[in-house]
């Protein structure tokens, strides 16, 4: 899958690369010619070929290409013959450039539309298993475990403190009768980005829970420097909470529970993260 993409990505870019080398050439070329009426037409024509290339496909714009192709000639020859004027020469640039051109914009949204469509199936894929929460674009439960067993291992090689935060809102039940769906939303959003606003971009932030709203956060730290960063994370949230007018009039709050992990009494990562659960409870 990674090399087709970097294969997609790579025509993309050529594509593109192309597609403004010829409207560039195109550009110089109108300019030599001289024939600005005819030149004008041919431009507009060039530019609906592109238009159906983009819209219908290839094919269709193959057969539209070569119908343009054929009226030039056509046209050509009907002066020719009935001795109207010279053979405009210097015009016949545009039997090629459509063609070239619709071909380089037919490579580049090809390839584009296929990393968007490997893009979608892969972020299908993180949500079926259960990895990515598809509303607030964070990690889940399962990615949460797996990582703390990542972070476990570096603490045990290299002696480097691993902590979690479980951050929780106070009295989210009660909450939870007074608000609309709509304000609940709000208020998961707002939690989600004080969150992301206040952490570190090595610091990850998980959701555990959809229902009784838990976060969590993996930090390469001890308990102190947790303690830092979460009181961070509070202050910017009561900041962001006072701020919203949706929000400000209810007693919104956040209660965080801090532990890290210890190779001698944690065996899995589930031990760390109840013990970050438990914590919460003491947070008054």
């Amino acid at each position: 899958m990674e090399n087709k993409d970097e294969k997609n990505s790579l025509f993309a870019d050529v594509g593109t690369l192309t597609f403004l080398a010829l409207f560039g050439a195109t550009a110089i070329l109108m300019t030599l010619s001289g024939n600005i009426f005819l030149n004008t037409i041919y431009l507009f024509c060039t530019i609906g070929l592109l238009m159906m290339t983009y819209f219908f496909g290839i094919l269709p714009s193959l057969i539209s290409n070569i119908t343009f192709i054929a009226i030039q000639a056509v046209v050509m020859i009907y002066q020719y013959m009935n001795k109207v004027s010279a053979i405009p020469w210097q015009l016949s640039f545009w039997m090629v450039i459509p063609i070239l051109l619709s071909l380089s914009l037919y490579t580049m949204t090809k390839n584009q539309v296929a990393l968007q469509r490997s893009n979608g199936e892969l972020r299908t894929a993180l949500i079926e298993r259960g990895a990515f929460d598809e509303q607030t674009n964070l990690r889940t439960t399962v990615a949460y475990i797996e990582d703390i067993a990542v972070f476990a291992e570096t603490n045990r090689r290299f002696e480097i403190p691993v902590t979690t935060a479980i951050i929780k809102i106070r009295y989210f039940d009660d909450l939870k009768r007074m608000m609309g769906s709509n304000q609940l939303q709000h208020l998961l959003k707002l939690t989600t980005d004080s969150i992301k606003e206040k952490t570190r971009t090595n610091d990850i932030t998980y959701l555990l829970n959809n229902e009784d709203p838990t976060w969590a956060i993996l930090l390469y730290t001890n308990n102190k420097g947790a303690g830092i960063a979460t009181q961070r994370i509070k202050e910017g949230f009561e900041k962001n909470v006072k701020a919203d007018i949706s929000l400000n009039t209810m007693a919104i709050s956040m209660v965080i529970g801090i532990a890290s992990w210890d190779g001698d009494t944690m065996k899995t990562p589930y031990d760390l993260m109840n013990a970050g659960i438990r914590e919460t409870q003491y947070d008054v």
